[in-house]
């Protein structure tokens, strides 16, 4: 018979379970549930019951349980789900930040030989061990942030070879990091520059020669697509996800970034979540409120661009589900920092605490497909963060300076400050 490894780990001054609380719409700070002097206890990696410390020390007493005793002053939260990552890639676009900054434009910083086309071609001179290295480095400094779930896109290869490339180096890269790499074929990121025909004729490429790959070596279960004008029109990604959805994908979308249309075709093909919504009008909101398509907000781009951010507050009151990711990327999103961004976009759109705490947990776990993961309660992964300071709300107030003390994933320590 298999030994039980039974762990009992408290008390904490706060123990924030985020159990109970909706997946759509508005959450006041009242809301959450915080259980003080409480306790985790952790059963072969899962959650087995969460609550006062010594009631379930007294629960446990005649067990063969081992105990992780603190000190009370710190403060235990879910982990958290980066729902959102371009960390598959080449090269350094510092120059690109510069020469927006100075007043470029898109194509002028394309023409200079910036943009993504430059991504591509130093992603494509990379051996797949190259990339392996570097997304388990990228993923590393992520699971220090308390970030134990990383979605990480493709897109940097825009051929079948080099899109095969990259997410075999991510398969290969998820198991050697201790976190959990969820891996996105995002082929659909743009037209390469080398490719000898039309935009349809690209994408029915992919779609024929790629997605048959992507099942038959388990690479991925989900396809990404960005829908914009320096990318693929509504039009041009109908078919596209249509066979995407027929061959049982999970579908996400680039949504609205700098245009509107990337957000209706979500809900029309069910997509997981549509991402960015920079540029969503009442209309676009109303239309994700009424659907289950999750609404991801990228503060970093926003930030990074010089761009106006998600009307988070908007779709939150307008009854959608948000959720919150880095969008770390080399172009227009390098700073990789999930509390600083979402903490900023909180100050700017007034997100209460529990909302924006929400959005980095289960609500990003909604937009991966995830049902285990996100929140303190029976059942789910042992995947938590610890802090040192005695009130939660330090967390967001502090905008990332204070970091985890410690990081669990599947009820193993995978990081001690």
């Amino acid at each position: 018979m298999k030994k039980v490894n039974s762990l009992l780990i408290g008390p904490f001054a706060q123990v924030l379970t985020l159990r109970d609380l909706p997946t759509k719409g508005a959450i006041r700070d009242e809301h959450l549930e915080i259980i003080v002097a409480g306790a985790l206890w952790i059963e072969n990696g899962l959650l087995k019951e969460v609550g006062e410390f010594t009631y379930l020390q007294h629960k446990l007493k005649n067990t063969q349980v081992d105990i992780i005793e603190m000190n009370g002053d710190q403060v235990c939260m879910p982990s958290f789900i980066d729902c959102h990552t371009h960390i598959l890639y080449g090269g350094n676009r510092a120059n690109d930040f510069a020469m927006r900054n100075a007043g470029s434009t898109y194509l002028e910083i394309a023409t200079q030989g910036g943009g993504i086309w430059s991504t591509v071609q130093a992603t494509r001179a990379l051996t797949e061990m190259d990339l392996v290295k570097l997304v388990t480095e990228r993923s590393y400094d992520l699971l220090r942030q308390g970030i134990t779930t990383i979605e990480v896109k493709s897109g940097y290869g825009l051929s079948i070879t080099e899109e095969l490339k990259a997410l075999r180096a991510l398969k290969r890269a998820n198991s050697i990091t201790r976190a959990d790499l969820i891996p996105t074929c995002l082929a659909a990121h743009m037209l390469p520059k080398d490719y000898d025909g039309t935009a349809e004729e690209y994408l029915h490429a992919v779609s024929d020669l790629l997605f048959p790959v992507l099942k038959e070596e388990n690479l991925t279960a989900r396809i990404d697509a960005f829908v914009e004008q320096s990318a693929f029109s509504v039009a041009q990604i109908r078919p596209y996800l249509e066979k995407a959805k027929n061959a049982g994908f999970d579908i996400t979308v680039h949504a609205d970034q700098f245009t509107c249309g990337g957000s209706v075709v979500a809900v029309e093909f069910g997509a997981l979540s549509a991402d960015h919504l920079e540029v969503s009008s009442e209309e676009e909101i109303q239309i994700l409120a009424n659907s289950d398509v999750v609404a991801v907000a990228l503060p970093a781009a926003s930030l990074g661009l010089g761009c106006p951010f998600t009307p988070a507050r908007r779709l939150i009151d307008a009854g959608a589900s948000l959720a919150i990711a880095t969008d770390w990327n080399p172009g227009s999103a390098p700073m990789g920092q999930l509390i600083t961004s979402a903490s900023i976009l909180a100050a700017a759109e007034k997100l209460t605490n529990a909302e924006v705490l929400a959005a980095i947990t289960f609500r990003a776990a909604q937009a991966l497909n995830l049902k285990d993961r996100g929140r303190l309660q029976a059942g789910y992964l042992a995947d938590f963060v610890v802090y040192d300071t005695d009130n939660y709300q330090d967390i967001m107030y502090c905008q990332g300076r204070l970091q985890p003390s410690a990081v669990w994933k599947n009820g193993i320590e995978v990081y001690h400050h």
